[in-house]
């Protein structure tokens, strides 16, 4: 497994991202319904959420700092809790707001992958899931393509296939 690999992945899974957003199109981006109640907006917000706290607790893994405090309130435990923050946290933006912020998070996560140092532990867990090991602690800086791909992108494709009837 070489650094070359995951940013090819990174580079492969980034166009499939953007393949679904051209499909949804800018005019539905704040339809109801893709998942829930949920726009396609409002996954970007959510995939993004999740994504910043990866790049903030990898930018401070490689640097050898402690983990930062997530970017929601500390008291928040559960996945549904944390995303529901998200959701209310996000909901009033744009949705080109949240796709800029969306893609200057994969970017930052591309450029640290670009400069690991040739010390840090790289792995591949079929079917493709690329890890970081900085230290005892693993990174997977394609979680947001992998999240996408595992529990968004069928509630997506099912959503547009009902648009188009």
């Amino acid at each position: 497994m070489t650094k070359s690999e995951i940013l090819q992945w990174l580079d492969e899974a980034q166009g499939q991202w953007q393949t679904v957003l051209d499909e949804v199109g800018p005019a539905r981006m704040a339809q109801p319904g893709v998942n829930g109640d949920w726009t396609m907006k409002d996954i970007v917000a959510h995939l993004a959420g999740w994504n910043r706290h990866l790049l903030n607790r990898f930018a401070a893994a490689l640097r050898g700092e402690a983990e930062p405090p997530p970017p929601w309130p500390v008291e928040l435990e559960t996945d549904d809790a944390i995303n529901a923050w998200i959701y209310e946290s996000n909901r009033e933006r744009s949705a080109q707001e949240l796709l800029d912020e969306s893609a200057q998070i994969n970017q930052q996560i591309y450029a640290l992958v670009e400069t690991l140092p040739a010390t840090v532990r790289l792995e591949r867990v079929d079917p493709a899931y690329y890890l970081v090991w900085v230290g005892n602690e693993r990174f997977l800086p394609g979680e947001f393509y992998d999240h996408l791909r595992d529990d968004h992108e069928p509630d997506v494709r099912n959503w547009l296939a009902k648009e188009e009837k």
